[in-house]
């Protein structure tokens, strides 16, 4: 026994060594980011540049030998580099609120918690923090894998000339939270509509004649559980953290690999990192085959397209705006030839935006 206490404390002193040089090697890094904060000030460049952090993401995660994983790496460095942006200058991103959603926690996942993240009412709302400059950047929702694209968002692109900046996938699991923690006490379920239809089936087996009620957000739900013992809510795991409820029942959506994808906003295009996607609004003139035509610039040019999705245009009736979502960068001669012979067969050609793709 004594010799295991001699070794685990040996071994824990070795581990207090690693970690001093860590702080060390962070501080370090720290002043160097601040010289580079200087040189960007002097130099009128912008102070955040997404391609940056991408290829140190991809640096690191190739040189890694382990046994360190890789999923858990990219967190760190992303927790260093947002405190070092901070450090630079404010990052002040909109998301679509309130906290402790999924919206938030993909804000989160994307720009580490020093970020300043500012919840918004509203998806018009998220876009005029931008449009004004009150937020560098904003976070929308835009489709979830089980139920669909969510319209606001692709609407907001017709009036908007903000660009989509980065795309953020979050699995979304679904916890059922309550006071108590038993099954047995719950009385009704509130959550957001999407949450509700997303567990629909298992709320149908094992909540039969409980009644359920929509309310405008999850965090909503999570808040009425939170004063309520007779209620659960449909919530992420963060907000039961966030509002001292019991885990009842753990992942209860209908669909393994249920994810909702995010687009970042801001007024610029990212810059060409390699794995990139491209999104285009447009409206084709209404004639036989047009729908043909207006995806062959693509096909003839090896062009890859991952997404197609109409929306009715809000002016004209039985007149439909298209989306499209292809892989490869604007700046690419292939993406160029296509969109310019795109434009022939259209009313109007919109660039949404160029993109690191999200892995």
């Amino acid at each position: 026994m004594a010799n295991d206490k001699v070794t685990l404390s040996s071994l824990r002193e070795e581990i207090d060594a690693v970690d001093s040089r860590i702080l060390g090697l962070l501080n370090d890094r720290a002043r160097l980011v601040l010289e580079v904060g200087r040189l960007k000030h002097e130099q009128n460049r912008d102070f955040h540049v997404p391609s940056r952090e991408r290829e140190i993401y991809e640096r690191l995660t190739a040189d890694n030998p382990g046994p360190f994983p890789n999923e858990s790496l990219r967190s760190v460095f992303r927790e260093i580099i947002s405190a070092s942006l901070a450090l630079e200058a404010p990052m002040r991103v909109a998301f679509l609120g309130p906290k402790a959603t999924f919206s938030h926690l993909a804000a989160m996942q994307q720009f580490g918690l020093s970020a300043e993240l500012v919840p918004q009412k509203s998806i018009p709302a998220v876009f005029e923090e931008v449009e004004k400059g009150r937020a560098l950047y904003g976070l929308v929702p835009v489709e979830n894998s089980t139920e669909g694209v969510v319209s606001h968002t692709l609407d907001m692109f017709m009036e908007s000339e903000l660009k989509i900046s980065a795309e953020v996938l979050l699995e979304v699991s679904h916890f059922l939270l309550s006071k108590t923690g038993r099954m047995e006490d719950i009385k009704k379920v509130y959550s957001h509509p999407q949450p509700l239809a997303q567990c629909r089936n298992w709320l149908e087996e094992n909540l039969p004649h409980v009644p359920v009620v929509d309310v405008a957000s999850t965090t909503m739900a999570a808040q009425i559980v939170s004063e309520d013992y007779s209620a659960a809510a449909i919530a992420s795991e963060y907000a039961a953290s966030v509002y001292d409820l019991k885990v009842v029942r753990e992942r209860i959506e209908d669909q393994v690999n249920n994810f909702t994808r995010f687009l970042v906003v801001g007024k610029k295009i990212a810059d060409e990192c390699g794995d990139d996607k491209t999104s285009l609004m447009f409206a084709v003139k209404d004639e036989p085959g047009i729908l043909y035509r207006m995806l062959e610039p693509f096909a003839s040019r090896g062009v890859n397209l991952c997404k197609i999705e109409s929306r009715p245009m809000k002016k004209k009736a039985w007149e439909y705006v298209f989306f499209l979502d292809l892989l490869g960068h604007v700046s690419s001669p292939a993406v160029q030839a296509a969109i310019e012979e795109l434009k022939g067969y259209c009313q109007f050609v919109k660039l949404l935006g160029s993109y690191p793709r999200s892995k």
